[in-house]
């Protein structure tokens, strides 16, 4: 018997963790939406209010399930306001160090019968479930961006987790529409272990000065009817996670066809993460995207 899954915490308001906290909400889930920053989870609360907006605007949901979604959802600014939750997702930054201090601090709130997740993008989940004392009942649940309007999540499960975790996450992830992949825990998944060395190796044609910015991403989307260019993919992603997922890759796999290209090394050096901070591949601060060389 999998276990039922009612009421949803969601750690991190953010891009992602604003995202889940939508989906949640408009598929009936009561949500609690956590962040350390009361700001963050009003700008979080914003994003959801004005992309249900959106969705009733182009009539894919009517106005009362706007109402109804955003009035499941509770903000909390501390972890033991999800205490009562049947599942919790971690969406924080990827550093493993982050979300391991993250799940020992939850565990020591949460109910003991309460499934725990991370959204992570290429983290070991066998690692992560070793920081919390329920390994049995610790899943990767990552999802795509932006969340309200891609379909897939990858269901990951460490060495321990349990057939009744796997099957409620399973079950979970259905009733908000998506579609799931299962993939083992290796390092990025499957998504991100061939999406972001193709990226890498987009950035290593403008380091090596094969083409630039502008002609990279025109190929890739004429060429190869891609909906984004890669770099502009990275600018979207943010050039942090991008590296950091790299990084994941290079470390865990040992194979330098993974190393990191020095010049997303270098943009993340300088701040410039992409339309988050307004500087990346492209320079976001006026009218008009421009590449920034």
């Amino acid at each position: 018997m999998a276990a039922v899954i009612k009421k949803v915490g969601v750690i991190g308001a953010g891009q992602m963790g604003n995202g889940i906290a939508h989906v949640a909400a408009l598929a009936g889930f009561d949500v609690v939406l956590n962040d350390v920053s009361a700001d963050r989870l009003k700008s979080g609360m914003a994003t959801i209010n004005g992309n249900l907006a959106r969705q009733v605007s182009k009539k894919a949901v009517s106005e009362d399930d706007k109402t109804k979604a955003m009035a499941r959802i509770k903000l909390a600014e501390k972890l033991d306001d999800l205490a009562d939750c049947d599942l919790v997702i971690e969406t924080a930054v990827e550093k493993e160090e982050v979300k391991r201090k993250i799940f020992h601090e939850l565990c020591a709130v949460l109910k003991p019968e309460a499934i725990v997740a991370s959204d992570t993008s290429s983290i070991s989940i066998t690692r992560l479930a070793a920081a919390t004392d329920r390994p049995e009942r610790f899943i990767g649940i990552h999802f795509m961006n932006p969340v309200p309007l891609m379909e897939l999540v990858e269901l990951i499960r460490g060495i321990a987790t349990d057939d009744q975790t796997f099957e409620a996450s399973k079950e979970f992830v259905s009733k908000l529409g998506k579609q799931v992949a299962v993939s083992e825990d290796f390092p990025a998944f499957i998504v991100n272990r061939i999406l972001l060395p193709m990226i890498n190796e987009a950035i290593y044609t403008l380091y090596e000065g094969v083409g630039n910015v502008e002609a990279i991403d025109a190929a890739m989307k004429l060429g190869a009817h891609h909906p984004m260019g890669p770099l502009e993919l990275a600018d979207f992603i943010g050039l942090d996670t991008c590296l950091s997922i790299m990084q994941v890759l290079h470390e865990g796999l040992a194979d330098s066809k993974y190393r990191p290209c020095p010049l997303l090394v270098k943009y993340v050096e300088a701040g410039w993460l992409g339309r988050k901070t307004q500087r990346g591949f492209y320079d976001y601060r006026g009218a008009k995207p421009v590449p920034t060389r």
